[in-house]
């Protein structure tokens, strides 16, 4: 199995900066991606950011310029750099790993916990 943990969350105002961090252990092999989601109250979880292990990155347009993930693959972590923080980026933050495995290949996603972010005005 895989556990995923998150965290770097916290209260900031905005335009400050957070970084959130993740950490995957346990069978961490055919690894497609590693990404954050986030869901806001009331809301539908939405894909901030991902990286595939061929380094392809994408981000939601929301924090295009704002935001920026990174990974260490030796580490097994993945890292999202928030900058220029707003109220609308409040949220509970989710790391998320993806793997492709099978014949035929099949995608299956593991979570974490969520870490919460919550921005000021």
């Amino acid at each position: 199995q895989v556990q995923l943990v998150e965290s770097g969350g916290g209260l900031v105002q905005a335009g400050e900066s957070l970084r959130l961090s993740c950490v995957a252990s346990g069978t961490t092999s055919s690894i497609h991606s590693m990404g954050w989601y986030r869901q806001a109250p009331g809301k539908q979880r939405e894909l901030v950011a991902e990286i595939s292990s061929a380094g392809s990155i994408n981000y939601a347009d929301s924090v295009k310029g704002r935001f920026h993930i990174s990974r260490d693959n030796a580490k097994n972590t993945v890292y999202l750099q928030m900058n220029s923080l707003k109220p609308e980026d409040t949220a509970d933050y989710y790391c998320n790993l993806r793997r492709l495995l099978g014949l035929p290949a099949k995608l299956y996603d593991y979570w974490g916990q969520g870490t919460q972010v919550t921005v000021s005005s």
